[in-house]
């Protein structure tokens, strides 16, 4: 790691009298492998919305590397490298694979006032990173659920992001496929991208994280090495009861 790319301090979010985030403070470093864990309603979901920009938080502040993104958009937030894929895949159902793919790639010259590109090039590149060569020409509605899941992630890192956040990219899937989304996760992030994963699935969160993160009932109970964590009596309860 080189610094570090992500800050969060002090962050909170109501909706009403409900308190969703209550004061989560989180660092991550550039090139870090994060696992962000907790039960159902514990706030993951908000808090990756709050980071993103698609809702603004009442407390606190994210600094994304070394700039505070209060009041940005989500779009200006991706624009500075900060990425997120979503659980339930959103290609525009009418446009190609590679067409799904073209869009963000021109975003991303045209925003970040880049020279042009070989469009066709770079869509050719991220298709078979994720293993989806030859499908450009195919509408997503001819996919299997893991080549969605394939496509939604190469959607994401059109945007070159710096930092991805990976929303359970796995849920509902086989053990091999499972494997497979694993292994493009962790290949992404030997090519520099830093990585927040949210899954529910422990053993790829395991395998994935050099650090594991839990969140309960909008608080941070623990942070650090997987294996301690997950030992944590606090974190045990949570998962287990009492």
């Amino acid at each position: 790691m080189s610094g570090t790319l992500l800050e969060v301090t002090g962050l909170a979010k109501r909706f009403g009298g409900f308190v969703a985030l209550d004061g989560i403070d989180l660092a991550v470093g550039a090139g870090e492998r994060v696992g962000l864990i907790g039960p159902n309603g514990s706030g993951k979901s908000t808090f990756v919305n709050c980071l993103s920009g698609t809702l603004r938080n009442e407390a606190g502040q994210v600094r994304f590397d070394g700039r505070p993104l209060d009041g940005l958009a989500a779009h200006r937030r991706t624009r500075l490298g900060l990425a997120r894929s979503f659980q339930l895949p959103r290609p525009f159902l009418s446009l190609t694979v590679g067409e799904n793919l073209r869009i963000p790639i021109e975003y991303v010259v045209h925003a970040r006032g880049r020279g042009r590109i070989d469009v066709e090039s770079r869509c050719a590149e991220l298709l078979e990173m994720v293993g989806l060569a030859g499908r450009t020409d195919e509408l997503p509605a001819g996919l299997t659920q893991v080549e969605m899941r394939k496509l939604e992630l190469a959607r994401a890192m059109a945007a070159e992001p710096k930092l991805l956040i990976a929303d359970e990219a796995m849920a509902g899937l086989s053990h091999q496929e499972v494997d497979d989304i694993l292994a493009l996760l962790l290949q992404l992030n030997d090519r520099g991208v830093t990585i927040i994963m949210i899954e529910h699935i422990m053993r790829a969160v395991m395998h994935f994280s050099q650090r594991l993160v839990v969140l309960v009932a909008g608080r941070k109970i623990a942070d650090g090495l997987p294996d301690e964590v997950i030992r944590n009596p606090e974190v045990e309860r949570a998962y287990l009861g009492e």
